[in-house]
């Protein structure tokens, strides 16, 4: 249904109302699919008084018959079915103009402007005009009078008014076509922010985890076995997660078990548990965790350390659905979803003979790779907002400055998004209610990180060679934070001046060569 209060309001349908207006003494009408006409403010702005109606509507019968002349119109249009500029004969014996709204072909309304007559009306019609305002009530002389005083459209007046509605009409299409256009960008927009922003407790909307969550969404939708891979700190157990909690099993139990946790007997119990007395200490039977995620999904976090022997029982598992407690000779049968996950090359150590390639065959149908935080450096202000909401003190709303933003981007980060946590829980507690983080606070292998990739890393240095790039780093960056003024440098760096300047000289520092980042 058409908002015409709305599509009044429009600058370009105003001018147009002004132009019909000051040229006809006619007013633009909107009225509705079925002839009923819209009201407000800005559409009675667009009335006239025009001599004749005015007379006609002093009648009761007038003025009933003058609200139905719409009705009139719309019951013309879906009787003939015309497009355009269509002519009306009002029951007073003037002329209207209307011209249908159709909107993805489907009828919103009219356009119409009316109560006008031509010489050639005047000339042919005016025993009929008469007649029907005597009908009404009204005097035939005064009828007469007021036809004298009516404003007579030629007939190219007619047709340029014709023109005129037909242009209002497009302006609405095209008004409809840019709230269209804002629609679905604004839909596509909120979809992108709230669905591709973050997958379960996965954050990032770069192109690696979208492709990551497209793929999580199909594995989700299974119940194949699953490898997920990556570094540490890549959030592979919230993967684990996000894939159990958008399937359907996701009213059942989500266990993890870590297989570098325990040795391996203590595993073995952990895992397909034991009976009473089945080894010194062992006073209750216990379910295993297998048994205990029945009907649900198991994470298997760093499988690659797992020993041959327990491969081989995990083996069973997942071919079978059958695995034997320690201390047992009756065999328990569970519905688990295993999905596993590893920092090392599984393939590697299939070919040193250190995991079972049966097994490695076995938990490989599905493989996930995160990627790693140094290839996705994009998500970092994300990541960096979701952390500081979820660490911050309640009420605080800490923000990092944008140099503390340009080191945590210049930082490589070996230990991930797990590091990146870390790193901001950290700045939280050293900030205290500081509403803006400086990078004074950030760890010195962040805020003192070396910007010149063509440098060898702190690895491939000797120990003087490290101290060496150290001081010259903390010197180039506490110049550029004192903006190259050589006494503060000097006092927050705890040297003397003349220190310093030897220090300059001594590694180059000139600032037409180091320029602060923008």
């Amino acid at each position: 249904m058409e908002n015409w209060e709305e599509i009044a309001g429009l600058r370009v349908i105003g001018r147009l109302g002004e132009m019909v207006n000051r040229r006809w003494n006619l007013g633009l009408g909107f009225a509705d699919s079925s002839g009923v006409l819209a009201n407000g403010p800005l559409i009675e702005g667009f009335a006239t008084q025009r001599p004749l109606c005015e007379l006609v509507k002093s009648t009761p019968d007038g003025r009933l018959r003058c609200a139905a002349t719409a009705q009139g119109m719309a019951a013309q249009y879906h009787r003939d079915q015309k497009t355009g500029a269509c002519e009306y004969i009002c029951h007073a014996g003037l002329r209207e103009i209307y011209v249908p709204v159709l909107v993805e072909g489907q009828l919103s309304g009219f356009i119409l402007a009316g109560g006008f007559l031509s010489r050639e009306d005047l000339e042919r019609r005016r025993p009929e005009i008469v007649r029907r305002g005597v009908e009404l009530g009204l005097a035939a002389g005064e009828i007469e009078a007021t036809l004298r005083r009516m404003p007579l459209l030629s007939a190219e007046g007619v047709e340029i008014l014709k023109d005129v509605l037909e242009l209002v009409v497009r302006e609405i299409l095209i008004y409809h076509q840019e709230i269209g256009r804002r629609e679905r960008r604004l839909d596509r927009l909120a979809k992108e922010l709230a669905e591709k922003s973050a997958y379960g407790q996965l954050v990032g909307r770069c192109e690696p985890m979208l492709r990551l969550y497209r793929l999580l969404d199909k594995i989700a939708a299974t119940d194949s076995t699953v490898l997920i891979e990556g570094e540490n700190g890549t959030g592979k157990e919230l993967a684990a997660r996000a894939i159990h909690q958008n399937s359907a099993r996701c009213q059942k139990p989500f266990l993890v078990q870590n297989c570098s946790a325990f040795n391996d007997n203590l595993l073995d119990s952990e895992l397909f548990g034991h009976e009473k007395g089945a080894f010194t200490g062992a006073s209750t039977s216990k379910k295993g965790l297998f048994e205990v995620a029945d009907g649900g999904t198991f994470f298997l976090d760093e499988i690659g350390d797992m020993s041959p022997a327990l491969q081989v029982k995990l083996l069973r598992v997942l071919q079978e659905g059958t695995f034997l407690p320690l201390g047992s000779t009756e065999e328990r049968r569970v519905d688990v979803r295993i999905i596993a996950a590893t920092n090392r090359d599984l393939k590697a150590l299939v070919e040193k003979g250190q995991f079972r390639q049966d097994l490695y065959f076995r938990i490989n149908v599905i493989t996930v790779t995160m990627p790693p935080l140094r290839e996705r450096k994009e998500d970092i202000p994300l990541l960096v907002d979701h952390f500081l909401a979820k660490h911050r003190q309640r009420g605080s709303r800490p923000r990092l400055s944008p140099q503390a933003m340009e080191r945590l981007l210049d930082y490589n980060w070996p230990g991930n998004v797990r590091e990146l946590e870390n790193e901001i829980e950290r700045l939280l507690v050293l900030c205290g209610e500081d509403e803006v983080i400086q990078e004074e606070f950030l760890s010195p292998r962040i805020r003192y990180v070396n910007l010149n990739p063509q440098l060898p890393q702190a690895s491939e240095l000797n120990l003087p060679q490290a101290i060496e790039r150290l001081e010259k780093d903390m010197i180039l960056d506490h110049l550029k934070r004192a903006r190259w003024n050589k006494s503060r440098a000097a006092e927050t760096l705890g040297i003397s001046r003349r220190n310093l300047i030897r220090k300059v000289q001594l590694y180059q520092l000139d600032r037409r060569r180091h320029r602060a980042p923008r």
